[in-house]
């Protein structure tokens, strides 16, 4: 799908600004790879996610950002072209899901801070009330996890994928991350010298 993310992102003003700039862009679109679903990298990685950006534009035409957070694998992969979640109550605006009632098209970033490595995903959003969802879909989306009541699943049509560069990703870890590192045996060669 990521020459489909090239078809989507790749506008006429896009393009000028990259001819403007030197941007590499345009390389990388004509190389890009063919598959129209995810794949196995892809799959694995949003399995290991615990939290994603997801963006949504507004009737003003304005863009909105929010986080989305839980337990490792509460996105899900549930076809080769389709990913969900369940969405839990929150601050109350509901901006995201308004917004998706308006425009269903979307963008999530998904990071892995510690690798250095970032996963930017297009689709349409169709949201769907938990008192209405299928209820073994429910059940795979929403496992109890004491934080409160899923209010709505979001099944997300996956338009087109994308892998960004690395360059200005700061490493950052969870407190768990940061556990299991400082939990490593030390290799051979980091050993000190009893002597």
């Amino acid at each position: 799908m990521r020459h489909r993310f090239a078809e989507i992102v790749f506008t006429p003003s896009v393009k000028a600004a990259q001819r403007r700039y030197n941007g590499s862009e345009l390389q990388r679109a004509a190389a890009a790879d063919p598959r129209l679903e995810l794949g196995v990298r892809e799959r694995e990685f949003i399995a290991a996610r615990d939290s994603f950006y997801l963006a949504t534009v507004s009737e003003t035409g304005w863009p909105h950002v929010q986080h989305r957070g839980g337990p490792v694998g509460f996105l899900q992969v549930l076809a080769p072209t389709t990913i969900g979640f369940a969405d839990f109550g929150g601050n109350r605006q509901y901006v995201s899901v308004g917004n998706l009632g308006h425009d269903g098209r979307l963008a999530l970033i998904l990071m892995d801070y510690p690798n250095r490595r970032r996963l930017k995903i297009l689709g349409r959003a169709r949201v769907i009330d938990a008192t209405q969802a299928d209820p073994e879909l429910l059940a795979r989306l929403a496992p109890a996890r004491g934080e409160g009541t899923v209010e709505r699943l979001v099944l997300i049509q996956v338009e087109a994928f994308d892998w960004n560069c690395s360059q200005h990703i700061t490493p950052r870890y969870t407190e768990a991350e940061w556990r299991s590192r400082l939990s490593e045996p030390e290799h051979p060669h980091q050993q000190r010298s009893a002597q």
